[in-house]
């Protein structure tokens, strides 16, 4: 909570870290996830506040991705409250090797996410 009793804003951040998280364990499994050779750096990440949330909330977090690149692809948010859209964000995933850090192709099971060409 901030000096006005709202949800402090580096929360929603976390927010969209969780659906992230989420969707990554739901990809690579939740037993092991960081054993893959590779996976998502976060290199940018930004919010739009829309509404302060006021605890206690309970909260939809919407995630959905973009159109990929060669070693990268967007993802999107949309944090809901009482199905109003209270804040947006964004997070470009840049998929790295776990054993040197280098940006690696994105994995053929990512591609197979999202039909060439389309924002999801």
């Amino acid at each position: 909570m901030d000096a006005l009793g709202h949800v402090n804003n580096t929360l929603y951040f976390r927010y969209m870290e969780q659906a992230r998280l989420e969707w990554l364990y739901a990809f690579v499994g939740h037993d092991r996830p960081y054993e893959a050779q590779s996976g998502p750096l976060i290199v940018n990440a930004s919010c739009t506040f829309l509404e302060p949330i006021v605890y206690p909330a309970e909260l939809e977090i919407v995630m959905t991705l973009g159109e990929p690149g060669r070693t990268s692809i967007g993802s999107f948010y949309e944090i809901l409250l009482d199905g109003r859209r209270v804040a947006e964000g964004a997070a470009r995933m840049v998929w790295v090797a776990r054993a040197d850090g280098r940006p690696t192709p994105l994995p053929d099971a990512v591609r197979a996410l999202l039909p060439a060409g389309a924002d999801h």
